[in-house]
C-alpha cells in the first residue's frame, strides 16, 4: 500500500494568537494504482493534506507511511528520493515554467536526479507523449509560446519525467476554459490507464472527479468525512449540502424521477449512466 496516513494532524501558528487546526487526526490509506479524487471548499485541509503527502509539511501529530516507511523520520537523502517517487503537479503548475525550450523544461528534473543523457532523453520523450504532446513539435518551442492548456501538460510532463508511483495534481483544470478543462483531464485518466499508478486528484468539481475516479475523500474543517466509491458518496446528498457541496446535476435528476419511478437508481453521476438507466425503466415501462 504507497500512502497509509495514519492520526494526521497540523496545526498552523501553534501557540500563537493565530493558532489554526487545518487537519483534524486523519486516517485513510489509498492503495497501489487506486485513482482517488480530494474534495472540499477552500479552507477544508485539502491543499494541507497533500503537502504532507511528500514532506513538504511537517505533522503536528501523526505521520504518513510510504510503502510501508514513515517519511518524517527518514534522513534528508531519503526523504528526498521520496519527493521524487510521489509527484505534486501545484494548481497553476505552468508559473513553475522557466526554461528557454519545452525540451529543458521537462529534462531538468531527472538531471536533478544525475541520470545518464541517453536515460534523461528517454524520459523526456515520453514523458512529452505521454501529456500528449508532439515531441518534434513542441520540444524546441519556448513553453511560453504554448496554450494555457499545453504550458500545463508541459508542467505535468516535468513530474512525469520524474517517474513518480503516485502523482498528485492540485486543481490542475483551475483557470481553464471548458476546452482545456477537458483535455487535461482526459489526459489524466489516460495516464493513469496506461502506467497504472496511483493518483490523487484535488478538485472542486463533482462532476469532474464522479467521471473519473475510484474513490473521492470528502474534507471539511479539517476533518475526512467521506472516504468511499462516487457511488456511495453521491447518496448522501443531505449531508454533503450541509457542508456547502452539491452532487452533480444528475444525481439531482435521478433523485427526482425516483419519485414517479420507485425502482429507478440514485446511485448514478454520469450522464452516460442516467441514460442508460432511464432507458431501462422507459423500457420496462412500455412491456407492462
Amino acid at each position: 500500500m504507497p500512502l497509509e496516513i495514519r492520526h494526521l494532524d497540523h496545526t498552523y501558528s501553534e501557540g500563537s494568537p493565530f493558532e489554526f487546526k487545518a487537519l483534524k487526526d486523519i486516517n485513510l490509506n489509498i492503495e497501489d494504482g487506486q485513482f482517488v479524487g480530494l474534495i472540499g471548499h477552500t479552507g477544508s485541509g485539502k491543499s494541507t493534506l497533500i503537502q504532507h503527502l511528500n514532506g513538504l509539511l511537517q505533522p503536528t501529530g501523526g505521520t504518513v507511511l510510504f510503502n510501508g516507511a514513515d517519511i518524517f523520520t527518514e534522513k534528508k537523502e531519503a526523504l528526498i528520493q521520496i519527493r521524487h517517487k510521489i509527484g505534486l503537479v501545484f494548481q497553476y503548475p505552468e508559473h513553475q515554467l522557466f526554461e528557454e525550450t519545452v525540451e529543458k523544461d521537462v529534462s531538468f528534473g531527472p538531471k536533478n536526479l544525475g541520470l545518464d543523457e541517453a536515460e534523461i532523453s528517454r524520459r523526456v520523450k515520453h514523458a512529452i507523449k505521454m501529456v500528449g504532446l508532439n515531441y518534434e513539435k513542441v520540444k524546441d518551442k519556448s513553453p511560453f509560446e504554448l496554450s494555457g492548456g499545453q504550458m500545463r501538460r508541459v508542467a505535468i510532463a516535468g513530474v512525469l519525467a520524474m517517474d513518480p508511483d503516485v502523482l498528485i495534481l492540485d486543481e490542475p483544470t483551475a483557470g481553464l476554459d471548458p476546452s482545456g478543462r477537458d483535455e487535461i483531464l482526459n489526459q489524466i485518466k489516460t495516464l493513469h490507464e496506461k502506467k497504472k499508478i496511483t493518483v490523487i486528484l484535488v478538485s472542486h468539481s463533482m462532476e469532474d472527479v464522479g467521471k473519473l475516479v475510484d474513490k473521492i475523500i470528502v474534507m471539511h474543517a479539517g476533518e475526512v468525512v467521506f472516504f468511499d466509491t462516487p457511488a456511495r458518496v453521491f447518496t448522501q446528498i443531505d449531508t454533503l449540502e450541509s457542508i456547502g457541496l452539491a452532487v452533480p446535476e444528475v444525481t439531482y435528476l435521478m433523485r427526482e424521477l425516483k419519485k414517479k419511478y420507485p425502482d429507478i437508481r440514485e446511485d448514478i453521476f454520469t450522464v452516460e449512466a442516467a441514460r442508460q438507466e432511464i432507458e431501462r425503466v422507459v423500457r420496462r415501462e412500455s412491456d407492462v
